[in-house]
């Protein structure tokens, strides 16, 4: 018993003892804790998607799965002329809000 006291002390005076074990126990007692928290976030969050139903009580018009599909996306895509636009800036929000006259 006196030797392993005497074997505390000694280890008790070195800093990597003193500073070393405390910071362990935080980082690995830390990462406990966390994993208990996102658990919980996991747990009460809410799962699962808008249904049709859901989305109209809110004044939301969803399309049929069957409407859109992404050939037809990327057709109605190829038919947009890309070369020819104008840059247009947008308002800023301490400028009036005026129609745009189209100036450069």
């Amino acid at each position: 018993m006196n030797s392993l006291q005497q074997k505390f002390l000694y280890y008790s005076r070195r800093k990597s003892f003193r500073y070393g074990v405390p910071f362990l126990l935080l980082i690995v007692g830390g990462s406990f804790g966390l994993q208990q928290f996102a658990q919980l976030r996991y747990t009460f969050s809410k799962k699962g998607s808008l249904t049709r139903q859901e989305a109209e009580k809110f004044g939301i018009n969803m399309k049929k799965t069957d409407e859109v599909t992404l050939e037809g996306e990327y057709e109605k895509i190829k038919k947009l002329d890309i070369e020819h636009w104008d840059n247009v800036r947008g308002p800023r929000p301490w400028e009036e809000t005026t129609p745009a006259s189209g100036k450069h």
